[in-house]
């Protein structure tokens, strides 16, 4: 899967038109997501920003994942991709305000498996509000081609969720 060219162009209109700001925590991705984000221009009034927390040790120290979790299932788990998106919103807080929407990346590239899950195992964390989730996706291609379909899988997840709700009500 790879992202629609306009896609991050209309995830990046939409939260613009609600007033919503996003925050991105990386690790399999690398920063490519936070990359698409801000290639579009305007796009600094809604991305407040990324941290690519690619070290598991990160994943704690700087997002508030919970170290116990990360011991006993490693950094490839659904419960840590939901600690990663509620962690980054307040960690890129802006002037004491956290992010709306948290979106992180979490999973194997490849080559060679991790924490004991296959090569394009991948979980996208969603926060958004009090709701928080995992994603699971299974993807399949070399390192480059997983990478990028994870950008466009969490591109399209993010633009769900925002068909999915109600505009607020914003003067």
């Amino acid at each position: 899967m790879t992202a629609h060219p306009d896609a991050a162009a209309a995830l990046v209109a939409a939260l613009t038109a609600r007033h919503l700001t996003i925050a991105v925590a990386e690790s399999l991705t690398g920063g490519m997501l936070v990359a698409e984000l801000v290639r579009i221009p305007g796009a600094s009034v809604v991305v407040a920003g990324g941290v690519v927390a690619y070290q598991t040790p990160l994943k704690h120290t700087l997002l508030g994942v919970d170290e116990a979790l990360l011991a006993e299932h490693g950094a490839v788990h659904p419960e840590v991709a939901r600690q990663m998106a509620t962690g980054v919103c307040t960690a890129l807080a802006v002037h004491g305000r956290p992010a709306d929407i948290g979106i992180s990346t979490t999973g194997v590239a490849g080559p060679d498996e991790q924490d004991g899950q296959s090569v394009g195992t991948v979980y996208l964390g969603l926060a958004f509000g009090d709701k928080v989730r995992a994603i699971p996706i299974s993807l399949t291609g070399d390192r480059a081609e997983i990478r990028a379909q994870t950008v466009a899988h969490a591109i399209e997840a993010v633009s769900a969720l925002m068909e999915s709700t109600k505009p607020e009500i914003t003067e």
